[in-house]
């Protein structure tokens, strides 16, 4: 039976029987101390746990993924690949000594996942215990931080929707679950359940007086008194359905958000409605594209008089209680429900999550600190107290876990995170796609892979496309087969010339590119001469950079001058040039002249009609070439359908091999006889050859049967199937001399 709600009872009515649940009593936080952990796969039992050298903390911060936006560093502790659950201890211990991967992967607490989801993660106010909930099948995992393994593991009968730790260790905790179900648990496991009228979405506990609130799909919020032990009077609210509620911690303000929109807020002394927000109202603001009417989807209080608001369409509001205005409205861009709001006191931060995005930012700005975007959909969010560690539930086994240093140190059982990330900032690697190879859409064509376009194994990026580097490999060895001598030519050369570098040579022009070289230094003896009477710094030249030696090394890197693109931006360039010769020119001049006033309205007039008269120029230079590129086009089309016209197709003509005969014309021309005879004799030389069986039937009709001719190997198959079939009969061992004892004689069937 489903417990209906009672009247407030009176002095004469609390002898009602009490349902034993948990009486809420503060229990001592324990004291940290150095305890033995449960060993990983490959580790001795009783072995202790052991900080990481600093070759194998090397090796860790390079398996560690960091991630930075807004300067902001964030280290993935759960990244690289997981083991199978039923992989035995020797296979996992075989695998982690083969794949690299695998063995430096970080796993801070051990089996930190769940089967398929997790949907809830929350810690305990002493920081000891994570626990999270998650599906298939419904479950709670409690992991020790101290022990940086998992403590228990409870399945359930229905899937979570929400859960609260009561007590400041895991001794008491209520599960709110899908069926309407409310199961309390205590220490050494299932300790009650009871049922609510309505399914339920959220709960809330009220510590002074021992009320569990809970909100769902009804206009009553349900009160559950756990010191009686039976359900009081319900909140009679406005709404048609409730999706989230919460308590002020300072003066125990309980406010819910409803479908419509609204916050309610209710005195849990007098049980009388004291404010109501509309936060679907202020959430619409210039900016924002809203198509239906955003319901409240997330509630969280900071302090005595600020609460954050969460809609179903991706904006977070920001109150004062004092004010029915929200002080900054916080839009995700991605229009999905927040799903879990925190508040990070040290630097004035809220963290709001929806499905696809966890953003941080500063309440009194609105202005972006940093964000996350999982891989996989996420469910909830955690921020682990005091420290810089953020956990997730997401839609994937793994529950991910993050330590951004900015937020604050790494918590105290897990110290050796500040170690880690210190060496990764001391030796940064820079990321490289070893697997894959980046090509143009001109690459894959002059590979022959330009129909791989669109399939799986390009995979677009900007201008080109990322694919395999052995597919890569394999298609350039089919289109180059001496690709590798060349290449081995070429660094010979290299290296040859490299020995040559160390004697004594004359300064030349250098092997690629000779005349965009020439050009640099004659602009650079200009500018030489020009810094010299200014008495300025010269600047580095690009001839003795590193950065651009490949230009004149590499033959790749050639200009080609008769290109198309060369030919139409030349004018251009040769102009700006020109013009820079000039302004160079000028101030030389300028420089040498004693009197500043009078020439410098001359070169500024000079140099606008000089301008101008470049910008005629180099357009008229632009047309002509285009022009020039236009008629060589032609005639090169000219040529081709000349070449074309004058090229007669011959017939190919192919060797019969020896005992084969062309049956073709043969063929042919029995097929032509057997068209020009009757129907009659057609079928009866199909009956000579066995392909047609005409019967006469019962009725008094005929029955005509035609069977296909069969092909060579359809005739070998058939053979092949006869023989091993009679095969199987010689080697088959007859079962007749076997006799049950039941059928007193009777033969085994």
């Amino acid at each position: 039976m489903i417990p209906a709600p009672a009247q407030e009872p009176g002095p004469a009515a609390r002898t009602a029987v009490p349902v034993p649940v948990p009486v809420p009593v503060p229990v001592p936080v324990p004291v940290p101390v150095p305890v033995p952990v449960r060993p990983p796969p490959g580790r001795k039992q009783g072995a202790a746990f052991r900080f990481l050298s600093p070759p194998e903390e090397a090796g860790r911060a390079a398996a560690m993924q960091v991630s930075s936006l807004n300067e902001v560093k964030i280290y993935s502790l759960s990244a690289g690949r997981s083991l199978p659950e039923w992989l035995s201890d020797r296979k996992k211990r075989a695998l982690q000594k083969k794949d690299v991967d695998i063995r430096r992967r970080i796993e801070l607490i051990q089996d930190f996942e769940m089967p398929t989801v997790s949907t809830k993660i929350k810690v305990s106010r002493d920081g000891q215990y994570i626990m999270a909930v998650g599906t298939y099948k419904p479950r709670i995992r409690c992991f020790d931080t101290y022990q940086l393994s998992q403590k228990f593991e409870r399945c359930l009968d229905s899937e979570v929707v929400t859960f609260e730790i009561l007590s400041d260790d895991y001794s008491k905790i209520v599960f709110l679950q899908c069926g309407r179900f409310v199961e309390f648990h205590s220490q050494h496991g299932h300790y009650y359940k009871t049922r609510i009228p309505k399914f339920g979405r959220d709960f809330s506990y009220h510590y002074p007086s021992c009320d569990l609130y809970f909100v769902g799909a009804s206009s009553e919020v349900y009160r559950l008194n756990l010191e009686q032990g039976r359900f009081l009077n319900s909140l009679q609210t406005d709404a048609s359905e409730s999706n989230a509620c919460d308590i002020n911690p300072v003066h125990f303000l309980f406010a819910m958000g409803t479908a419509e929109g609204k916050v309610e807020c209710w005195d849990p002394r007098t049980r009388n409605r004291v404010g109501l927000l509309d936060c679907a109202l202020n959430s619409v603001t210039a900016d924002t594209e809203i198509e239906g009417l955003p319901s409240v989807s997330a509630l969280k209080f900071d302090g005595a008089l600020n609460m954050a608001v969460g809609t179903s369409t991706g904006q977070v509001l920001l109150y004062d209680l004092r004010s029915s205005n929200p002080l900054i409205v916080k839009d995700h861009h991605y229009g999905l429900p927040i799903k879990s709001i925190q508040f990070q006191h040290q630097l004035d931060l809220i963290i709001s999550a929806d499905s696809r995005i966890i953003k941080m930012w500063n309440k009194d700005t609105g202005k972006i600190f940093t964000s996350m975007e999982p891989e996989y959909s996420i469910n909830d969010v955690c921020l682990y107290p005091n420290s810089g560690m953020l956990m997730t539930a997401n839609e994937a086994p793994k529950m991910n876990i993050y330590y951004i240093p900015v937020l604050g140190p790494a918590p105290k059982w897990c110290s050796f995170l500040d170690n880690l990330t210190e060496e990764l900032e001391e030796n940064p690697e820079s990321t490289v796609y070893d697997d894959y190879k980046f090509v143009t859409r001109q690459d894959l064509e002059n590979l022959g892979l330009a129909h791989l376009i669109g399939s799986s194994l390009l995979r677009a990026y900007m201008h080109g496309f990322f694919m395999d580097i052995r597919l890569y490999h394999k298609a350039k060895m089919m289109a180059n087969p001496f690709a590798y001598e060349e290449y081995r030519r070429e660094k010979i050369r290299q290296k040859i010339e490299e020995t040559r570098a160390q004697r004594v040579q004359l300064k030349k022009l250098p092997k690629v590119n000779k005349e965009l070289a020439l050009k640099l230094i004659e602009e650079e003896g200009e500018e030489q001469q020009v810094t010299r009477k200014r008495k300025q710094k010269n600047l580095p030249s690009l001839l003795k950079d590193d950065r651009f030696k490949v230009m004149f090394e590499n033959p790749d890197f050639q200009v080609d001058e008769q290109s198309e693109e060369f030919r139409l931006l030349n004018p251009l360039v040769s102009k700006i040039s020109e013009k820079r010769k000039r302004k160079l020119k000028l101030l030389e001049e300028l420089e040498e002249q004693e009197e500043e006033e009078e020439p410098e309205g001359k070169a500024s007039d000079a140099e606008s009609s000089g301008s101008s008269d470049d910008e005629k120029g180099w357009v008229e230079e632009v047309r002509k070439q285009r022009k020039l590129l236009r008629q060589e086009e032609k005639v090169k089309r000219q040529e081709r359908f000349k070449e074309d016209q004058q090229t007669s197709l011959k017939p190919q003509f192919f060797e019969i091999k020896e005992g084969e005969e062309f049956r073709s014309f043969k063929d042919s021309a029995k097929k032509q006889k057997l068209m020009k005879k009757t129907l009659g004799d057609r079928l009866k030389l199909e009956e000579k050859l066995g392909t047609l069986n005409v019967s006469d039937t019962t009725v008094g009709s005929k029955q005509a049967t035609f069977k296909l001719k069969k092909s060579e190997q359809q005739k070998k198959q058939q053979e092949a199937e006869k023989q091993h079939r009679q095969e199987r009969k010689t080697l088959r061992r007859s079962a007749s001399h076997l006799r049950s004892k039941r059928g007193r004689g009777r033969l085994f069937h």
